[in-house]
């Protein structure tokens, strides 16, 4: 057994030509190449451009103006009014709706909130340390007159009154007619190819004057929101009354084998918080800030503004390529290996699928010794070798083998 484990060991196999007539299988393995060669060059050399080096690390730098008039609670908004950060930075808010809450001193005053109503003290004592007040709870139920009656409310301590962020105030619709202007500039570090979304040939005057249109005017760096949300299909009146995130996706795909003046830019836009749209928690988006003064007798007292705002996101992706010989080669070479399955998937119905399966199996594997070799010179000298008259079939492996001691040489 040893023995014959170490004589299979120390064995050669090489392939063997089988030219086999049958239509059948030879359109099933043209089908098959044609497929794949189909495959490489249509798929991974024309489309993925797999004959190039890429650079995804994109290095990017995003600038943004906000310009526009609006009337807001019947004063006039200019942009230092609305738009947060001032900066002009890649993420920034313009805000539609701003409840304020004005003087608001450091003292003890009652919760507003319907959530912390109160018969007695012990209603309040099960609210303390609750994140959701206003302030401090002290644990003291106050009898408030409102205009609907007396009403018991849990005393907190901090900044009062405390924010009623429940009355009812008009969004600032006029962010309609809103542009946005955003320039952008992108480094490919692999190739130093730097770029910026604005053409060469636009003139001063083209890009003051012109406003962003996916066909006619594709490069534009100015938006208009109004068409910002009618290309992410979003009403005014709720965006503006509840806020919403908005992404703006400058996309750079760069084929740097040809001309750089084709490395352009491509704008999408998107609802980036349409998950929660429905969401009775936490839907929309806005956030506090507080503006802080002192009296003459140096009392610090604040004015609270909770403000509901369109934030806008401008994210930048993209790569650039250019040709190289390596990956060139590899996938020249994964295609002509690839080339090869149809071979196999042919000899796998030739297996075990036609009739003359067992024929194509002698035919295809012949097992060869020393002696049978030396045999068969031995009859012919300087003839061919012929393995006809010995071939035994083997049923278990599909393997046939000569056995000289069966079959005279």
């Amino acid at each position: 057994m040893v023995w014959g484990f170490v004589t299979d060991f120390f064995t050669y196999e090489t392939t063997k030509s089988v030219v086999v007539k049958s239509w059948t299988v030879g359109i099933i393995n043209r089908i098959v190449q044609l497929f794949i060669i189909s495959y490489f060059v249509g798929w991974v050399f024309i489309h993925e451009k797999s004959y190039q080096s890429k650079d995804t690390g994109i290095e990017s730098s995003v600038m943004t103006k906000v310009k526009g008039i609006g009337i807001h609670s019947n004063q006039v908004m200019d942009v230092a009014d609305y738009v947060f950060p001032q900066q002009g930075a890649g993420i920034f808010c313009i805000m539609t709706k701003v409840i304020i809450t004005e003087n608001q001193f450091q003292a003890t005053c009652p919760e507003v909130d319907k959530d912390f109503n109160c018969i007695t003290d012990d209603d309040c004592n099960k609210y303390k340390g609750s994140i959701f007040s206003s302030g401090k709870i002290t644990g003291f139920c106050l009898n408030v007159t409102t205009s609907s009656g007396t009403v018991g409310q849990c005393q907190i301590e901090g900044w009062c009154p405390a924010e009623n962020d429940t009355v009812k105030i008009d969004p600032m619709l006029d962010v309609n007619k809103f542009t946005i202007f955003i320039k952008n500039s992108v480094r490919f570090p692999l190739f130093n190819v730097t770029r910026g979304n604005f053409l060469s040939t636009m003139t001063k005057a083209e890009i003051k004057s012109c406003h962003y249109h996916p066909e006619t005017s594709p490069y534009c760096p100015i938006f208009r929101v109004s068409d910002v949300l009618k290309y992410t299909d979003q009403d005014l009146f709720n965006l503006t009354n509840k806020g919403g995130e908005i992404g703006i996706n400058i996309e750079w795909k760069c084929n740097l084998d040809l001309d750089i003046d084709y490395c352009r830019p491509k704008y999408s836009f998107t609802r980036l918080d349409a998950p929660f749209a429905k969401n009775a928690l936490s839907n929309g988006y806005n956030f506090r800030f507080a503006k802080y003064y002192k009296t003459e007798n140096g009392t610090e007292f604040r004015t609270l503004h909770k403000a509901f705002a369109i934030r806008f996101d401008v994210m930048v992706t993209g790569n650039a390529g250019k040709f190289d010989t390596v990956p060139t080669l590899i996938n020249v070479v994964a295609a002509f290996t690839s080339v090869g399955l149809g071979t196999v998937l042919c000899d796998m119905i030739l297996l075990n699928c036609l009739k003359g399966a067992a024929q194509y199996k002698a035919k295809k594997f012949e097992e060869v010794s020393d002696a049978q070799i030396e045999a068969s010179l031995a009859q012919s000298p300087g003839s061919q070798l012929s393995l006809r008259p010995g071939i035994k079939s083997s049923y278990d492996s599909g393997a046939i083998s000569l056995a000289t001691s069966e079959q005279p040489i």
